[in-house]
């Protein structure tokens, strides 16, 4: 790991472009190279971040989850805006993300 912000900065768009391409010439549903790709993403962001709060005592607007239940635990089902729900079950975050509310 870098302490250096912009060394870590671009470890992370090279893990991001690698994804992208992994993605591009996906080969099913659980491509070892994406996935792959995948936590490269994930532990080249950590490192990023890391060494931009060493560095500067700064964050990211972003945050890692483990798996999709640990998003839908911080979701906060009570305080649902019943414009952002639709027929199928779905709900809009508040970044336009589209989330399955059905089971």
């Amino acid at each position: 790991m870098t302490s250096d912000p912009r060394a870590a900065l671009e470890n992370l768009v090279a893990a991001l472009q690698e994804h992208l391409a992994a993605s591009a010439e996906r080969r099913g549903d659980q491509d070892p190279r994406v996935e792959a790709a995948y936590i490269a993403v994930a532990d080249t962001y950590e490192a990023y971040e890391a060494a931009l709060y060493a560095a500067y005592d700064e964050v990211t607007p972003f945050e890692l989850y483990d798996d999709v239940e640990d998003a839908r635990e911080d979701d906060d089902v009570d305080d649902v805006d019943e414009d952002d729900l639709d027929l199928y079950g779905e709900e809009e975050d508040d970044h336009g993300i589209t989330i399955d509310t059905n089971p």
